[in-house]
């Protein structure tokens, strides 16, 4: 169970990049239609293939290097949807509860997760549509993840009562409330700039600003709540963008904005974690991700937005929410154990 659920962890975290290298090659519409490519199960490719194709679709001539993109990340997609299938069958006989919930919430996201990629082709990326189906594979990556940590086999000196009585911030009740308290802001904040990094890439804002720190001069007066509606403005198609030069440069703006935000909260958490010995490895990882995610940020406004540097952008966004949910698992379980070892305590008194 534990090396297909590894398994499913690195094929979606493979997903999640071929999710970002499609969409930032222009690749999301390489195949006009869904779940095959032009009505064949693979780009076509012989002469009479590629006249079908075009008699099918005149509209949208075949690109092979986009349809090749596309369909290597429904391959990938398909691929992990089977996996996690097989994940909750197999659950049925697992002991640990954790991992029957836990595989079939992932079953349900993967099925809600292809209706969406069936959405971002038949809708024409519609940036609402295309924004959920990249934090639908950000949370089936977070979720296998928790599961991993969950399920995790622990050494005898290392049990979960042990850890709870042993512990520096169990020791301290009102310090382990506050360090929670702090990890769920950081969690809500970092989630929201994660919208906010879809939003940017759906409505093709991520060149609207190419300056630093600044974005076009006086951007306030530019400044377009419309630029978040959900619905945005009808189009036959949303490739490319169809939003207006002053609403994207308010959408990158306000991820930038929102990038320092995040940037402060998850590093006051770093900080926090640093101050304690069970969790400052966790708050060493988190400051050098953070400072690692704001340099590719810079990096892609300097050198306009470079291929590699911008898929490992989407990356360092995955590697900062795979960290928080490891270290919100390790709270949670501390918690656990020492109510666990109080009530322990109590009965032993009684």
């Amino acid at each position: 169970m534990r090396l297909l659920c590894l398994f499913a962890f690195a094929l979606t975290l493979l997903v999640v990049l071929l999710g970002a290298y499609t969409r930032l090659t222009d690749a999301g519409l390489g195949c006009p239609d869904w779940p095959g490519c032009y009505g064949f199960n693979a780009v076509p490719q012989t002469i009479a293939e590629q006249q079908l194709a075009a008699s099918r679709f005149p509209e949208q001539p075949l690109d092979i290097n986009k349809a090749s993109n596309e369909m290597l990340h429904r391959y990938a997609a398909g691929s992990l949807g089977l996996s996690i299938l097989v994940l909750a069958l197999c659950s049925l006989r697992a002991r640990h509860r954790a991992y029957r919930t836990g595989a079939w919430l992932l079953l349900a996201l993967v099925i809600m997760q292809a209706s969406l990629g069936m959405l971002t082709v038949t809708l024409n990326l519609l940036p609402f549509i295309v924004l959920g189906h990249l934090l639908g594979g950000f949370s089936i990556l977070a979720l296998l993840f928790l599961l991993l940590r969950r399920t995790r086999p622990m050494a005898p000196n290392r049990s979960v009562l042990n850890l709870g009585l042993n512990s520096e911030v169990s020791a301290r009740p009102h310090s382990g409330q506050h360090l929670l308290a702090l990890w769920s802001v950081a969690l809500l904040v970092l989630i929201i700039q994660i919208a906010l990094g879809g939003w940017t890439a759906a409505n093709y804002a991520a060149l609207a600003c190419v300056e630093l720190p600044v974005c076009q001069g006086e951007w306030l007066s530019q400044w377009q709540w419309s630029a978040f509606h959900p619905h945005g403005m009808p189009a036959a198609s949303y490739q490319y963008g169809v939003l207006s030069a002053d609403e994207r440069i308010t959408i990158h703006v306000a991820h930038r904005l929102w990038a320092m935000v995040t940037a402060i909260v998850l590093l006051a958490l770093a900080w926090r974690c640093g101050q304690t010995r069970e969790l400052q490895p966790w708050g060493i990882l988190l400051a050098m991700a953070v400072v690692l995610q704001v340099a590719l940020g810079v990096a892609n406004v300097w050198w306009r937005l470079p291929l590699p540097l911008a898929v490992a952008h989407n990356g360092g966004a995955a590697l900062l929410l795979l960290i928080v949910t490891g270290l919100g698992e390790r709270l949670w379980r501390v918690r656990e154990a020492t109510w666990l070892g109080t009530q322990c305590l109590l009965v032993t008194r009684q």
